[in-house]
């Protein structure tokens, strides 16, 4: 019997997904602000303090902690939830911010806790709580670079959280050890042990670039790891948006321009 509400879903599309739950009469389901796609005639939107975790019963005290913990992860104090108010079973739609794939979650099935980056996150049945997971070693959260504040999804129902590219699922089996880019975890369970590890040596330090960091992840556990970090994927666009050619002494000058289209 699950405390979370049971929502159901599908995940659409290729490249470019969106979620779309199902809910039976007075079920919720909770999201960012800005992942809202579309609804069915007979969903309520309500903009909420913090996540609409179970926790929050306690007052406003408790919702006043729950959304300062979303604060600290870069997250808006506020999220938004979606209930079937009308008769019969109502959809509402979610999509991904960027391409890449949607990975449905199911908590009960995961021991109740899965750790994500902190903008990995999509939409939740209500009742699954999302905060910050406090770091395991000084030296993680210091050196944790692009990644390493991290949250954490808790609950016993459905949460659904994005990545860039493709997606692969990993079992690590118990003590092997899994050397990976802070940039390329989306999730891992809560049996997973994970630090950062520095990659030492002059050669490394001066030429290294992203890769003087990386993560250590230690079995037992799944993980999902993508294949485009969003932060990667920005790091491209804005260095080409604000690459600009030198043309004066160069041999083909404004020839080079035409050939690759920006003299047309």
């Amino acid at each position: 019997m699950r405390s979370n509400h049971e929502i159901d879903y599908k995940i659409i599309g290729e490249e470019m997904q969106y979620v779309e739950v199902e809910l039976d009469p007075q079920e919720t389901a909770v999201a960012e602000a800005g992942s809202f796609m579309m609804m069915d005639d007979g969903i309520q939107m309500e903009t909420i303090f913090g996540d609409g975790s179970q926790q929050q019963n306690s007052g406003f005290l408790g919702k006043l902690l729950s959304a300062g913990k979303r604060v600290l992860v870069g997250e808006s104090l506020f999220m938004t939830t979606y209930t079937n108010m009308g008769q019969g079973k109502k959809r509402v739609s979610f999509a991904s911010p960027y391409p890449g794939k949607i990975i449905p979650l199911d908590l009960q099935l995961l021991g109740g806790k899965v750790i994500c980056q902190k903008d990995a996150f999509l939409c939740a049945a209500k009742g699954v709580s999302v905060g910050i997971e406090f770091q395991k070693k000084l030296g993680t959260g210091l050196f944790g670079g692009e990644g390493f504040i991290m949250e954490k999804l808790e609950g016993d129902g459905m949460a659904f959280v994005h990545a860039g590219g493709h997606v692969m699922q990993r079992e690590l089996q118990p003590g092997e050890l899994l050397k990976i880019d802070t940039g390329c975890i989306v999730a891992f369970t809560q049996q997973v042990n994970y630090d950062i590890q520095f990659v030492g040596g002059i050669k490394n330090t001066l030429f290294g670039g992203e890769g003087v960091f990386f993560a250590t992840l230690r079995g037992t556990g799944t993980v999902w790891i993508q294949t485009l970090p969003i932060s990667r994927l920005a790091g491209r666009i804005l260095s080409y948006a604000t690459f600009k050619r030198k043309e004066e002494g160069s041999i083909l000058g404004g020839l080079g321009n035409m050939l690759d289209g920006d003299g047309w």
